[in-house]
């Protein structure tokens, strides 16, 4: 790429991906000043269809919005959406066993010790409660409540966050009008051909079916599995994490949602692979996670449909993928955003999470739009990064399973695992002790959920924490549980929180 300021953008491909991409684009570098000299356009064809099955979320996304300065009540209203306060894990460990994974931190700090080793010293003594009633969000999450916290809250106990379930192509819809209004450009059209500079290898135009042309200075690939730009022009390279991650197939399909949404996302450990089930205002969304090595597209379908709480609204859609990333996610004069960058299955919502964090890198890294090889490769790094710390997190869903039923969940068990994630097992097997590394998309509570759902207990808890009476320790732990008893038993029912947003 040559270091001169980039004048023209250009996004390939449409979606959640591509409307993302052109909405921060917009507001990030034109904001109130039309008159800069930065032209976006956006091309995609209404003949190719998007994925579309990415409905559930991470926090992260709150932010997104609120940068855009869009309403989360406009938001809500838009999308259909729901609110999420985590994830229920059911028959993960073993059958007939659930946990949940939170969005927020267990307990609160005793003096100046953490709450999980008070709490492991009387555990170990079976004096505690399980470890999810001392949060609050999690206890909502139980009785099908939500509220929203209190950000002049002191109590630690009180401090969580939130997500969202929606849809997808609604979001992408209202991201649409949000980048027209601010001069971003779409055009109707397929791209025949990716025409690359003879000398440099970068990409010079695009070519589309009906003979137009379209040139700009940097490109951004939202075209999803197939990478049109970023692989099959630029052939970067793909690494196939599939050792790790076996499973490559998905069936999805929407359904009547026959009861008041839950705050919050299942998914339920199958024969070979899981479920996911996502509550919006108007449908749910359902699928099937699994392996083609074990499972046939026939029988996934005939499992999911059994397990639906409502009637199906559409067809089951297959999905094929290959779990890993593309080697460099910017190459050249190309940025790959969403599917076109990777793939991790969606068992944690990480897929639009990585679409936003893969824009901020762009943003945080070309901030004068001009080009420079060593931010690009710094870019590269830290999305690396970021993508391998989530493979982990991953894996441990699978790493610390004690099913012995299917010979999926045996493999996924007995399976070598990355290094890194190694490292971090043990440690916390040793003393309890979270290891973090550099670019972690999930806090410490995050894997102290996992950890603990699946059954994974220190062999020794910090010494200092003997220096505390048991007795003591005792009545302040229960004191935490009552508090979050309480104050979850306070909020509004789900449903009835989201029809207040419509009333107000």
């Amino acid at each position: 790429m040559a270091a001169t300021p980039i004048k023209k953008i250009v996004i390939v491909g449409g979606g959640t991906a591509g409307w993302m991409a052109a909405a921060t684009l917009a507001q990030h570098y034109l904001g109130t000043d039309r008159n800069r000299e930065l032209s976006i356009q956006l091309v995609e064809s209404e003949q190719i269809g998007t994925v579309g099955v990415g409905e559930a979320t991470v926090p992260g996304i709150i932010n997104l919005n609120s940068y855009l300065g869009i309403r989360e009540r406009d938001f809500i209203a838009a999308t259909g959406a729901t609110f999420k306060l985590g994830i229920e894990f059911i028959g993960w460990r073993q059958r007939g066993e659930s946990f949940f994974h939170p969005f927020a931190d267990f307990g609160a700090p005793i003096g100046e010790l953490p709450f999980f080793p008070c709490w492991l010293k009387l555990h170990q003594q079976g004096r505690a409660a399980p470890l999810q009633d001392y949060c609050l969000s999690a206890a909502m999450a139980k009785a099908g409540r939500f509220a929203q916290p209190d950000e002049k809250a002191s109590n630690p106990l009180a401090l969580y966050s939130y997500a969202y379930h929606f849809d997808a192509s609604r979001y992408a819809r209202l991201l649409r009008d949000y980048s027209e209004a601010r001069s971003v450009e779409r055009i109707e059209g397929k791209v025949s051909e990716v025409k690359l500079d003879a000398h440099s290898g970068d990409i010079e135009q695009l070519l589309l079916e009906d003979g137009r042309q379209l040139r700009g200075d940097l490109y951004i690939d939202c075209s999803g599995f197939r990478g049109l730009l970023i692989e099959q022009a630029l052939h970067t390279g793909y690494e196939d994490w599939r050792h790790w991650l076996p499973v490559d197939s998905a069936v999805a399909v929407q359904s009547e949602r026959g009861s008041e949404p839950l705050p919050y996302t299942r998914a339920t450990a199958l024969d070979a692979g899981w479920r996911w089930q996502i509550p919006l205002q108007h449908r749910s969304g359902n699928g099937y996670v699994y392996a083609s090595e074990y499972l046939d597209r026939d029988r996934a379908q005939r499992a999911l449909l059994d397990g639906l709480d409502g009637e199906p609204v559409n067809e089951p859609r297959l999905l094929r993928f290959t779990a890993g990333m593309r080697k460099k996610f910017w190459h050249k004069n190309c940025v790959a955003l969403g599917l076109a960058s990777g793939f991790i299955e969606p068992l944690e919502s990480t897929s639009i999470s990585l679409i936003q964090t893969g824009i901020e890198k762009l943003l945080q890294f070309l901030p004068d739009l001009v080009p420079d090889p060593e931010k690009i490769e710094q870019a590269n790094r830290l999305n690396r990064q970021e993508y391998e710390r989530i493979r982990d997190f991953i894996i441990l869903h699978y790493k610390l399973n004690r099913r012995d039923d299917t010979d999926f969940w045996r493999r996924m068990r007995d399976m070598p695992i990355p290094d890194t994630l190694q490292a971090k097992i043990e440690a916390f097997r040793d003393d309890g002790r979270l290891l973090s590394y550099a670019n972690e998309s999930f806090r410490e509570a995050s894997w102290l959920a996992i950890y603990n759902g699946l059954g994974l207990r220190p062999q020794r808890y910090l010494a200092n924490v003997d220096n505390m009476d048991s007795d003591q320790l005792a009545q302040l732990l229960e004191r935490m549980r009552g508090a979050v008893t309480s104050a979850a038993s306070h909020a509004p029912r789900h449903g009835e929180f989201l029809a207040q947003l419509q009333i107000d």
